[in-house]
């Protein structure tokens, strides 16, 4: 680490796919992350709370120079709370995948000054031939409603990061055009949808082959990595494939 103005900046990061980002490109940036920042595994950093629930003293107490958040993830206060001791809080908004590597660049870039990773290139470049709504018009889209939660049952609705992907994949969200992002919809409804599949990732809520897919009987169900169809870091790179074959799965 060099000393002054070029000195490298103390990172704290409340966002588990931003703290992977980092991790996968400067990993001696971190100074504090949440307790749910599982990726890398073994990453060696002080824990600062949850996303939703962070310690901001400890924060502050950590004097970093930028700390990493998300409109969607964390809370205003919280961040407000930040930004009052002094800190600069960098929040990201994610609503699709172009504006995920947009802002992943702006993060690493501009926020953390470091050159662009080449997995970044590489999260683009698998992407890049992934056709939005491909299929569209054609057999090989499938309806699908898209759990993310259930007790309530809580489903993926409009302008959503998660959306967009499976989107990109030929599976069309029929809750997309939903005025909320993320409705509260009871499962007798999810039933009579209409839906060709139900999609169900293992985060936020885990969703298991035994949790889950028996809601919706004689309907195929995909489970699906939650960090591949959420997180918008390194996982990008393999969210294709990894996805893709979740998908194929369950016809």
């Amino acid at each position: 680490m060099t000393t002054g103005q070029h000195r490298a900046p103390r990172v704290v990061s409340l966002v588990p796919s931003l703290t992977e980002a980092v991790a996968a490109t400067a990993p001696d940036l971190l100074v504090g992350v949440t307790d749910w920042c599982s990726h890398p595994a073994g990453l060696d950093v002080p824990r600062v709370g949850g996303t939703k629930t962070p310690d901001t003293a400890r924060i502050a107490a950590l004097a970093p120079d930028l700390v990493l958040a998300n409109e969607e993830e964390n809370r205003a206060p919280d961040l407000g709370a930040l930004r009052a001791a002094g800190l600069d809080v960098l929040v990201t908004e994610i609503r699709d995948l172009d504006q995920a590597l947009r802002e992943l660049e702006r993060v690493l870039v501009r926020g953390c000054r470091l050159p662009r990773p080449g997995w970044l290139d590489d999260a683009a470049d698998a992407w890049r031939d992934v056709r939005a709504g491909a299929g569209a018009g054609t057999a090989d889209v499938r309806g699908a409603v898209v759990p993310i939660w259930r007790r309530p049952w809580m489903v993926l609705g409009r302008d959503t990061f998660a959306g967009d992907l499976l989107a990109r994949l030929g599976v069309r969200n029929l809750y997309a055009d939903h005025t909320e992002r993320y409705p509260r919809v009871p499962a007798e409804e999810l039933n009579a949808r209409g839906a060709d599949l139900v999609v169900l990732p293992d985060e936020p809520y885990r969703f298991t082959a035994d949790d889950g897919p028996e809601a919706f009987p004689g309907l195929p169900s995909a489970l699906v990595s939650g960090r591949h169809l959420t997180w918008y870091g390194p996982s990008l790179a393999a969210a294709p494939a990894v996805l893709g074959a979740a998908l194929d799965a369950a016809r």
